[in-house]
C-alpha cells in the first residue's frame, strides 16, 4: 500500500475504492500537512518576516503535492481506482486572500523563500470573504461575498494571541498558520492574524455591511470599499492590526532567538509590501519605547530592520491617511509619527519630502523611505522612473537605498503544476534541472530550428487549448472554438492596464468582418479581471466587455470568425487553465505605468507571445528574446511622461481626427450596444474617453492596431511561429522568483 493507501485505511477505515472524492481530499491533505510538517525548521540566527496586506495564495493541494515529491505517487494510485487529480482539485476551495499581481507576487516569493532554505515567513490577515467574488447580472459586474473557510482546511488554528489597541478599544488577536510547503526545501509559515469576534452574519447577499462595528467586522474583507469615510477608517483598523500582531511575533520570536533588542537588525528583517504595512515602523518603535528602549535608538534599530518595496507610479495608490483617521483608529502612533515628521523637517527643508503634508495628511511611502535601509522597485524600468522622476526628491538623499529586483514567479506553479505536457516535453529535452535552476531553460535554443520538437511544442498547446474550452463550457457554460488564436488578457481590471483599449479593437474588428473583412483564422480574445467595487470606470469598461461578449455570440455575420469572452470571478485557478492556453498574451498598460507586472512571465514561460508596451517587466522580457519574438507598440515611456509634464494630450483631437477610432468609440453608444447595455454606464465610459482619457488610449490605438494584425498574420506560419513560443520559454528562467529571492537575500536581506 502506499501513503495515499495507507492514509484513506486510518482515517475512514475502508479502501480507495469505496470513499468519496471529497473523503480523499482530507485524507490528502492530512497527509500533506504531516509530510511538510515535518520539514518545519526555525534555523539561523536572522528571520525575514515578509508583510503584506495581500497573499493570493491559490489552491495548494496540487502544489504541496508537487514541491513534497508526491505528486506522482499520488496520481498514479489515483488512476489505478478510476480518479484523477483534476477531480480531488475541483473540491478543494480557493482561499480569498488576495486580489492581483500584488498578491500573487507575496505567494510566489513564500514559495521561493521556503525552496531556497531561507528563514522567512510571510504576515498577513484572515479574510472571511477575500476581495469578492464576481458575479455577471445583466451585463454587469456585482460584488459577493468569497467563503472559503471549511472545517477541514489548511489553516491550522495556533495557541498565539495578542492584545491590540485602538482608539478606545482593544481586541484580541488569534495566529492561524497556512504551510509554506518549498520545493525540495524547507517548510515556513504564512501567519494571518484573525480575531475571534468576527461576525460573518454582518454581511448579506452583497458585500455591504456595518463598518463601525470593527470588532465584528475587522476581517471580513480584503480592502473594503473605500467611497465612504467609514471605509476607509476601517482600512486604517486593518493594516494596524496585522502591523501590531506582526511586530509583537518579530519582537518576541527575536528574543527567542537570543536578541536584547538593542541588536533587533541582526535577528530580524521586514520587507514592507507596498504602503499597506507601512504602519510597522511606527509600531515597532513603540513597542521597544515600551521595553526600555530611548527614542533615538528605537529609531535607529528600526530603520535597521525595515526595508520597502515600491509596487506603484501611480501616485494615487501611494497611501496618503487624513492624520484624523489615525486620531481615531491608532491615536497612540500619532505622537510617533509627529516625532519622525519633525525629525525629517529639521533636517530637510523640502515639503515634498515631508511625512505630513500642508493637509495634515500622513504620507506612507515617506515614512518608509525614511525610515528604512532599502527601497526597491519591480523591474529595471520602474526602479528608474522612480529614481529621475517619481521619487527623485528622495533618490537625491538617499541615492544608497535605491535597488531593482525584478519580479518574478514560481516555475512550480506555473509549469510544473498548470502545465504537466510541456513541463513533461521540456524534461525529455533537457532534463529536469530546470525545475531548480531556471536559466537550464536556455538549453532549449538548441532546437530552435528543430521542426520534430516544434511540433511536439504546438500540440502542446493544442492540447491545453482543448483543455481550456471543455473546462469553460463545463464551468461557465461559454463556448470557444479551439481551433482559433487564443488572444488573452487577465489581470486587474484599470484604466492604466486599458482593457478597453483591446475592447476598442474588439469593435473594430467587428466592423470589418461585417465589411466582409474576414481574418485568416477564427479569433477568440478572452478577458478575465474583477474591478474594485468602488472604481466606477473599470465597471464600465467590464459593462462593455459583456456587452460586446453578448452582441458577437448573437450575430451570425460576425461570430464564426470572432467571439469575445470575460470569464466570471478571475482568479488563480482560471489563470492555471488559460495561461498554458494562451497563443497571445496582452502587455498593454500605458508606458510608464506598470510597475512590472508577473502574468507577463506566466505567459512567456508557457509559450504565448507577447503584444505589449515597453513598459514594466515586458522590457526586460524583450532585452530576452529579441525583436522577432515579441511584438512591442505605442509611445515610449520618456514621450508618455513628457505628455504628462506638458499637459499636451487632448483625446478629442484623435477622435476627431481618425475615423476609425471615431467608429469604434461611437458605438459604445450606438443603438445595438444601448439595446443590451445600460445607457449610464456606456454614456460614461464614451465621455470618459473623449474627454478625460487619462491613460492615453487614444495615441497608441493604430499602432497596437497595426501590430497585433500583424501577429494574427504571423501566426499563420506555424512553423515560425513555434519558434518564437519555444525562444519565449528559453528566455523565461531570468523571471524566475527563485532569482529574485536570492537577490532579495543577497543585497537586502542577508539572512
Amino acid at each position: 500500500m502506499n501513503a495515499l493507501e495507507v492514509k484513506i485505511k486510518d482515517t475512514f477505515g475502508t479502501d480507495l475504492a469505496h470513499v468519496s472524492n471529497e473523503q480523499i481530499y482530507v485524507a490528502l491533505l492530512q497527509m500533506v500537512k504531516e509530510e511538510a510538517s515535518k520539514k518545519v525548521s526555525n534555523e539561523g540566527k536572522k528571520k525575514l518576516y515578509y508583510i503584506s496586506a495581500e497573499f493570493l495564495i491559490g489552491k495548494l493541494l496540487s502544489n504541496n503535492l508537487i514541491n513534497l515529491g508526491l505528486y506522482d505517487e499520488v496520481e498514479t494510485c489515483l488512476q489505478q481506482y478510476g480518479k484523477s487529480m483534476a477531480q480531488i482539485e475541483e473540491i478543494e476551495p480557493e482561499p480569498s486572500l488576495g486580489n492581483g499581481g500584488l498578491g500573487r507576487l507575496a505567494a510566489c516569493f513564500l514559495d521561493s523563500i521556503a525552496t531556497l532554505g531561507l528563514n522567512g515567513d510571510g504576515v498577513g490577515l484572515n479574510y472571511h470573504f477575500g476581495l469578492f467574488r464576481q458575479v455577471f447580472r445583466d451585463n454587469l459586474q456585482t460584488e459577493t461575498p468569497n467563503p472559503w473557510m471549511e472545517e477541514t482546511s489548511w489553516l491550522t488554528k495556533t495557541d498565539t494571541t495578542y492584545r491590540v489597541d485602538f482608539g478606545g478599544m482593544s481586541l484580541t488577536s488569534r495566529m492561524y498558520d497556512i504551510d509554506v510547503v518549498g520545493y525540495e526545501g524547507r517548510t515556513t509559515k504564512l501567519h494571518l492574524f484573525d480575531v475571534d469576534t468576527i461576525d460573518e452574519t454582518l454581511v448579506g447577499d452583497g458585500i455591504s455591511f456595518d463598518k463601525e462595528d470593527i470588532a465584528k467586522n475587522l476581517t471580513l474583507f480584503l480592502y473594503p470599499d473605500d467611497s465612504d469615510e467609514a471605509g476607509r477608517i476601517l482600512r486604517v483598523y486593518q493594516q494596524y492590526f496585522m502591523v501590531s500582531n506582526a511586530a509583537h511575533l518579530i519582537l518576541d520570536e527575536a528574543v527567542a532567538r537570543g536578541s536584547n533588542l538593542h541588536d533587533l537588525a541582526d535577528y530580524a528583517t521586514v520587507q514592507i509590501n507596498d504602503t499597506h504595512p507601512s504602519m510597522v515602523i511606527p509600531e515597532l518603535i513603540r513597542l521597544l519605547l515600551q521595553r526600555g528602549i530611548q527614542m533615538d535608538e528605537a529609531i535607529t534599530i528600526v530603520t535597521n530592520t525595515c526595508a520597502y518595496t515600491n509596487h506603484t507610479i501611480l501616485a494615487e495608490a501611494l497611501e496618503k491617511w487624513p492624520s484624523h483617521y489615525l486620531q481615531k483608529a491608532v491615536p497612540q502612533l500619532l505622537p510617533i509619527i509627529y516625532e519622525l515628521n519633525n525629525r525629517v523637517n529639521d533636517k530637510f527643508h523640502d515639503k515634498s519630502v515631508a511625512i505630513i503634508d500642508d493637509e495634515n495628511r500622513v504620507h506612507m511611502a515617506h515614512m518608509d523611505i525614511h525610515y528604512g535601509y532599502s527601497v526597491n522597485g519591480v523591474a529595471y524600468l520602474h526602479t528608474e522612473i522612480l529614481k529621475n522622476s517619481e521619487l527623485n526628491n528622495f533618490y537625491q538623499i538617499y541615492p544608497e537605498k535605491f535597488n531593482n529586483k525584478t519580479n518574478g514567479i514560481t516555475f512550480r506553479r506555473w509549469l510544473l503544476h498548470c502545465n504537466h505536457p510541456l513541463a513533461n516535453l521540456l524534461t525529455e529535452l533537457i532534463g529536469d534541472g530546470y525545475k531548480k535552476d531556471a536559466t537550464e531553460l536556455e538549453r532549449l535554443a538548441q532546437f530552435a530550428d528543430d521542426s520534430c520538437v516544434l511540433e511536439k511544442l504546438l500540440a502542446v498547446k493544442n492540447e491545453k487549448k482543448r483543455e481550456l474550452a471543455v473546462y469553460l463550457k463545463n464551468t461557465q457554460n461559454i463556448d470557444i472554438n479551439p481551433d482559433s488564436i487564443f488572444d488573452i488578457q487577465i489581470k486587474r481590471l484599470h484604466e492604466y492596464k486599458r482593457q478597453q483599449m483591446n475592447a476598442l479593437y474588439v469593435i473594430d474588428k467587428y466592423f470589418e468582418i461585417k465589411e466582409g473583412k474576414l481574418p485568416q483564422r477564427p479569433i477568440t480574445v478572452i478577458f478575465g479581471a474583477k474591478a474594485a467595487p468602488a472604481y466606477t470606470i473599470a465597471k464600465d469598461i467590464i459593462h462593455v466587455i459583456l456587452c460586446l461578449q453578448e452582441i458577437i455570440a448573437n450575430d451570425p455575420e460576425v461570430s464564426p470568425y470572432l467571439s469575445v469572452v470575460m470569464v466570471e470571478n478571475y482568479n488563480v485557478t482560471l489563470a492555471e487553465k488559460l495561461i498554458p492556453a494562451a497563443d497571445i498574451h496582452e502587455q498593454i498598460s500605458l508606458a510608464s505605468k506598470e510597475a512590472s507586472g508577473t502574468s507577463n512571465m506566466k505567459f512567456m514561460l508557457n509559450g504565448a507571445v507577447a503584444i505589449g508596451t515597453e513598459d514594466g517587466a515586458n522590457v526586460e522580457m524583450h532585452q530576452f528574446v529579441g525583436d522577432d519574438n515579441i511584438y512591442i507598440f505605442g509611445e515610449s515611456s520618456d514621450d508618455v511622461i513628457a505628455h504628462y509634464e506638458k499637459a499636451d494630450y487632448v483625446s478629442r483631437d484623435y477622435y476627431e481626427q481618425d475615423p476609425t477610432i471615431k467608429r469604434a468609440v461611437d458605438f459604445l453608444v450606438s443603438d445595438t450596444m444601448m439595446a443590451v447595455g445600460q445607457r449610464e454606464n456606456l454614456e460614461r465610459l464614451y465621455h470618459e474617453l473623449l474627454n478625460k482619457d487619462w491613460f492615453m488610449t487614444l495615441p497608441d490605438f493604430e499602432d497596437y492596431k497595426a501590430t497585433r494584425n500583424q501577429m494574427y498574420a504571423d501566426y499563420e506560419d506555424r512553423m515560425a511561429w513555434a519558434k518564437k513560443m519555444l525562444i519565449n520559454i528559453s528566455q523565461a528562467g531570468f523571471f524566475s522568483s527563485d532569482r529574485t529571492i536570492a537577490q532579495y537575500n543577497e543585497d537586502i536581506w542577508h539572512l
